[in-house]
């Protein structure tokens, strides 16, 4: 990128612009395996900076000339979507506040650069909480939250990310500004009227979504979670209201760029009963996960972590599970948490002990804070892994972020046990698995050719599974680089070519994100690979599952 634009955008942006080779190198690499330099960052101290570096960009591809754009917050994508090639636009530097927060409604309004777990430690003092958080909350961004649809522990109970987004200030791809949230009929025609990018966007949306009734519907799944693609389905609803936010949500900035949220909270309850529970059989595990969230009163959380990872765990440090699960092992354990109301948590822990009576080997119940943070031990096991090398080998995200239907819960762990044999790979398995999704991530070391091509047989075999069991390739997170090559096998080219001509209606020139979602094949991605794949961006913080 040629020093004019550095020199434009400098002098026009009230932020900061960098081009130095150690900026660039930082903003290489994300959590992903990936690595990719961005040729200039920015640092937007507002929504106009945002504004007229896409109004510029905008500009130039008019003239032939693209320049990609990427929103990024604390960079912990494990699927490469906050790498890019051209602009960075990094947020937690100075669009990090908290706007409103609205007692009576309950909602909170804040910029997408704000830390998760600091804007949590602030709702918290209100007694609120954001119930969708992922496990990274406290390194992570809001706003990274809402382009990757996130979801975390709690997610079974309270839904995920996009349950919580009520509204989104939005830049389009040509610097315009729109504000979403769900229009009555009347509201939507205003809007189909504009003679405005905008009303552009909305009136090929609206005849889209129309043509293709049938096609969108059969988004609809049995799935739990799916983060795979866009979401088209829950645009226009039956009653004729219209919301373009559950599309933005989880696009990952290749459809435009969140400047500002307005976001639901939950009331948050800090006495909760937290019950670990082991199997000796998977298909119990499964019958009890099943059974659980068919209570009235469902759980809070129904965290999984197998028997391979208890093992590996206790042979790394025997002490992370001392006085919480003994040898030998359990094939499963799960940690499952009720947060209601006093009186209805005794009634509720009381089915629940009937459901485990049925299934569970044995069971632990704890309500005092102290005794809980030995269990809370075990659901945080996996990260002793994550952390730990042998030699040059790394826990290296490239497969697990799938989900699938809670009655294939027994079949996918199966599934995955047979693809890390055959690929001579220690299992350990951990994740939501009440929502049926589950993570794994096998020791590889990248530098070596023979595990950058083992790393692709694994791809290739994960997503084949999960399609198998007619699950979701991404479930926990977004597509990014890492899943998209992956996406027309799992929607089909009907309605993956629908989601294309989404993508072409938002960003016609593909300066939004290029290569996220759309655009990347695994040639590509083998482009990209890095050889030293390591945890440099998150060791502030024990790095979480």
């Amino acid at each position: 990128m040629s020093s004019k634009v550095a020199h434009y955008l400098q002098e026009h942006l009230v932020g900061e612009v960098m081009t130095s080779t150690d900026a660039r190198r930082y903003f290489a690499t994300d959590n992903s395996i990936l690595q990719l330099a961005p040729a200039l960052i920015a640092y937007p101290r507002s929504e106009n900076d945002v504004r007229k570096v896409a109004r510029f960009t905008w500009q130039l591809a008019e003239r032939g000339r693209v320049i990609p754009m990427t929103a990024r917050g604390s960079g912990t994508d494990q699927s490469g979507a906050a790498l890019g090639s051209g602009i960075m636009l990094v947020f937690p530097a100075h669009m990090n506040r908290i706007l409103e927060l609205d007692t009576k409604a309950n909602t909170v309004t804040v910029e997408p650069g704000i830390n998760y777990g600091k804007l949590q430690q602030a709702l918290h003092t209100h007694g609120r909480f954001l119930p969708a958080y992922p496990a990274s909350l406290e390194y992570s961004t809001v706003g990274g939250a809402i382009a990757n649809n996130a979801s975390g522990e709690k997610s079974i109970k309270y839904g995920n990310t996009r349950d919580s987004v009520q509204s989104l200030r939005v830049v389009l791809a040509n610097g315009e500004v729109i504000e979403t949230k769900r229009l009555g009929k009347r509201e939507l025609s205003k809007k189909l009227g504009l003679a405005t990018f905008e009303g552009e966007i909305y009136r090929s949306i609206d005849t889209l979504l129309e043509e293709q009734r049938t096609l969108v519907e059969r988004l609809e799944s049995d799935v739990v979670k799916n983060n795979a693609g866009l979401d088209l389905f829950d645009i226009k609803r039956k009653d004729g209201s219209f919301d373009l936010t559950p599309l933005i949500v989880g696009s990952q900035g290749t459809l435009g760029i969140v400047t500002e949220a307005v976001l639901k909270t939950a009331p948050h309850n800090q006495n909760t009963t937290l019950i670990m529970a082991t199997f000796d059989s998977l298909q119990h595990l499964q019958d009890c996960v099943q059974e659980l969230r068919d209570l009235s009163d469902r759980p809070s959380a129904i965290e999984l972590v197998d028997g391979n990872l208890l093992e590996q765990v206790h042979e790394l440090n025997p002490n992370q599970l001392k006085d919480v699960v003994k040898e030998p092992f359990p094939k499963a354990a799960l940690v499952v948490e009720f947060d209601d109301g006093e009186r209805q948590l005794k009634k509720i822990t009381k089915k629940a002990d009937k459901i485990f009576e049925k299934y569970a080997v044995s069971t632990r119940v704890a309500t005092d804070p102290e005794d809980q943070q030995h269990i809370v031990k075990l659901r945080e096991a996996a990260s002793v892994l994550l952390s730990h090398n042998e030699g040059l080998l790394r826990s290296v995200p490239i497969i697990g972020d799938g989900g699938v239907a809670p009655d294939q819960l027994r079949a996918y762990l199966e599934g995955i046990y047979s693809l890390l044999k055959t690929n001579n790979v220690k299992a350990a398995v951990w994740g939501h698995a009440g929502e049926g999704t589950l993570n794994f991530q096998p020791k590889l070391n990248l530098g070596q050719v023979g595990d950058r091509q083992k790393a692709f047989r694994l791809m290739d075999a994960y997503n084949k599974l999960v399609i198998k069991l007619s699950g979701a390739i991404s479930a926990n997170a977004g597509d990014g680089r890492l899943r998209t090559p992956y996406l027309e096998s799992f929607y089909g080219p009907e309605l993956y070519g629908l989601m294309g001509k989404v993508k072409q209606i938002f960003d016609p020139y593909s300066t939004l994100n290029p290569g996220v979602k759309f655009g990347t094949s695994l040639d590509d991605i083998k482009e990209i690979i890095r050889t030293d794949y390591g945890l440099d961006h998150l060791y502030d913080n024990l790095p979480r599952t």
